[in-house]
């Protein structure tokens, strides 16, 4: 879905620093599109000094990798995604305008999701039902799951921008919303191990390019629901209309029971979709802050807002196959 086709009478920005391999390529659609694009870097607040007048932040950027925490250079990730928060709210405030803010699932502590008790079953792990935990239900986490505990510099930084961004709402009389997201995937992502994984999972079969099952015994059982990008336009398209009334909060946003997947499952639908069933190894060592199960509760923004995941696994990963293969050329490397 075209956010230009959309609303043909907005001008649309967007803002990104391309470090990630293969972004570059979106520039050409997005231009197309009639979007301007600014190469810029939400941690330099003179790369956001802009000629235009901002009256929505969509405020999507994000070291998303959890991993990225754990290494040797802990100030990158909080430069940008807490320091870079910052400067966007900075803006938002200097312009007066309205904020949607992509947060993420991992706010809520790996610890304690791991301790909600879990079957194994032939493709998957499974949560057992009649626990009695605040927050969740075998239909997932809800935002009244606690925040208390370690959740990766990745987690951490993006609760503590939630935070300002409340406190900004509050002092300087914004608008805006969180919506804390699930597992993303879709055409364009350019998808690796350590984010984006079933987009990557899809990419590897395309390309016939190895793959591994990495911790909880190496099976490839961990699960994660998965949210379609127009899915979430979808939801992002409601809030724009009735950001008045909402304003203030906070929707935990996935794929759901209606969309999640294991690694096993995945690995069997794409090679069923791509026809290449490909090496996959295994590494028995969990990484640090990996969780077994993450499915989101959507009661709270379907009841509020009347929004819900309308694709299903099958055709996420479909749609996925149908971007890589007219792009296989420019794929191929950075895949």
């Amino acid at each position: 879905m075209s956010l230009k086709r959309k609303y043909p009478k907005v001008r649309i920005i967007g803002l990104d620093n391309l470090k990630r391999r293969g972004s570059e390529l979106n520039i050409p659609r997005l231009k197309n599109e009639g979007i301007i694009f600014l190469h810029a870097d939400i941690r330099a607040p003179e790369d956001l000094l802009l000629k235009y007048k901002i009256d929505l932040l969509l405020e999507c950027s994000a070291e998303p990798s959890v991993l990225a925490g754990f290494g040797d250079n802990p100030p990158y990730i909080i430069n940008t995604n807490l320091t870079g928060t910052v400067n966007c709210l900075e803006l938002a405030r200097k312009n007066r305008s309205d904020i949607i803010f992509l947060s993420t699932s991992r706010v809520y502590p790996y610890d304690k999701i791991n301790e909600i008790k879990t079957i194994e079953t032939q493709t998957r792990f499974e949560w057992l039902g009649n626990q009695r935990i605040c927050g969740w239900s075998r239909q997932g986490i809800t935002e009244d799951f606690t925040i208390q505990g370690p959740k990766s510099l990745y987690g951490a930084t993006k609760l503590a921008s939630e935070l300002l961004l409340l406190e900004y709402l509050h002092n300087y009389g914004l608008k805006g919303v969180i919506n804390r997201c699930g597992v993303i995937a879709g055409p364009w992502q350019f998808g690796k191990v350590d984010q984006g994984v079933f987009t990557h999972w899809v990419l590897a079969h395309y390309f016939k390019k190895e793959l591994c099952y990495i911790g909880f015994g190496g099976k490839g059982k961990q699960v994660r629901d998965l949210l379609h990008i127009d899915d979430l336009f979808e939801l992002i398209d409601l809030e724009i209309d009735r950001l008045p009334e909402i304003s203030g909060a906070i929707y935990n946003v996935g794929g759901g029971r209606k969309s999640n997947l294991s690694l096993f499952e995945a690995s069997r639908i794409c090679a069923k979709i791509t026809g290449n069933k490909i090496k996959i190894g295994k590494d028995l060592k969990t990484r640090p802050a990996d969780i077994r199960i993450y499915i989101t509760d959507n009661s709270k923004v379907r009841s509020e807002l009347g929004w819900f995941p309308k694709r299903n696994p099958i055709q996420i990963l479909s749609d996925i196959y149908d971007w890589i293969r007219p792009n296989a050329g420019q794929l191929k490397d950075i895949s």
